[in-house]
């Protein structure tokens, strides 16, 4: 990348901070007054206990993965709805092959007809834009795969990014620090396939190099291990549940409402503005576009005419800026959690 387009990505970052700061709602202060919890207090290894780090003070914890195994967390309760939350920062230099994943889920119980909301990083080759994808599952519909993915406007193996899955009965809400990248408002035609049943956040790192980065072209290179991805900061807010009773408990009912009504659960117009210009510019896939996987569009899918001219029948754009654009001082790259399938990302 230029001086000139690091400087107007630099504004465009700048710009999306400033849309949110003028906003009559603040997502920032909403979400620093969701208590942050400690890291053995709030989840238990899922694998790779030994390539599982936890910080001195309980705080922050490292995911590791070397050439034996990964590793993984997850929640110790299972939730009815809520905002989960954590600042990540993700492995540097050359990182292609690399999964690293925060999703909530309840596969482990429901495993045939699971629910599934996912932030997946996908690895890539030095000299490529940062990208990654969103999805969600409900009730086991994996043959709808509900993906979009994007270009992220900064690096994220430098610092700590704040990304945050907001769930209620009603919406769901992807976020990145305080900018909104992606909404699903829930319609009575999609029926089970909005998430309903309760579920963990997990978090993962491990080794997807048959798929990830060029549908498996350039593999994961131990020579650079162990890839490392931090979590701090870590928020679950919501009401805990046995996923197994039948009826959920009238607390539940209560702190769903409270969910609901609150400030990061209603995207403001100033939000509103930033998430389209966030999705203008840097989303370069949409299921919702893509007319050869589904000719009739899947019910949540909000189709803008003008937005669907700049797609291809691929759910692509017909000139994607960031393809041929190659950035200086980035030697590696961060991934997703599952194989959807076609992965061609590079």
């Amino acid at each position: 990348m230029d001086k000139f387009q690091h400087y107007y990505s630099s504004l465009f970052s700048i710009f999306l901070l400033l849309l949110l700061l003028l906003g009559h709602v603040a997502f920032v202060s909403a979400a620093l007054n969701l208590e942050t919890i400690a890291f053995s207090k709030g989840f238990s290894p899922l694998f790779g206990e030994t390539n599982i780090i936890p910080s001195s003070n309980d705080q922050s914890v490292q995911l590791h993965l070397n050439q034996y195994t990964g590793s993984g967390f997850k929640s110790s309760d299972l939730y009815n709805h809520g905002f989960f939350s954590a600042k990540i920062k993700l492995p540097s230099d050359y990182t292609a092959g690399i999964v690293v994943a925060f999703y909530t889920t309840n596969g482990d119980i429901f495993r045939k007809t699971h629910d599934e909301l996912d932030f997946e990083f996908l690895g890539n080759i030095k000299g490529k834009a940062w990208r990654f994808q969103t999805n969600m599952y409900g009730n086991g519909s994996t043959s709808r795969g509900r993906e979009e993915r994007y270009y992220l406007w900064f690096d994220p193996s430098k610092e700590f990014h704040r990304y945050t899955i907001l769930w209620t009965n009603q919406n769901i809400i992807f976020y990145i620090d305080d900018v909104p990248i992606r909404e699903i408002v829930r319609n009575d035609a999609m029926g089970a396939d909005f998430p309903s049943k309760p579920m963990g956040l997990y978090a993962t790192i491990w080794d997807a190099s048959d798929w990830a980065t060029s549908g498996g072209k350039y593999r994961a290179n131990y020579k650079y291990a162990p890839f490392v991805a931090e979590f701090t900061d870590l928020v679950l807010h919501g009401c805990t549940t046995d996923p197994l009773e039948e009826v959920v408990a009238a607390s539940c009912n209560e702190r769903d409402s409270q969910l609901v009504r609150a400030d990061f659960a209603n995207i403001t117009p100033r939000q509103k503005s930033a998430m389209q210009r966030f999705r203008s510019k840097y989303m370069y896939y949409s299921y919702c576009y893509d007319t050869l996987r589904y000719p009739v569009p899947l019910p949540e899918c909000v189709v803008d005419p003008i937005v669907r001219q700049r797609f291809k029948d691929t759910g692509r754009p017909k000139f994607d800026k960031h393809q041929h654009r190659r950035f200086k001082k980035i030697r590696g790259q961060v991934l997703g959690d599952r194989n959807y399938g076609n992965q061609e990302d590079v």
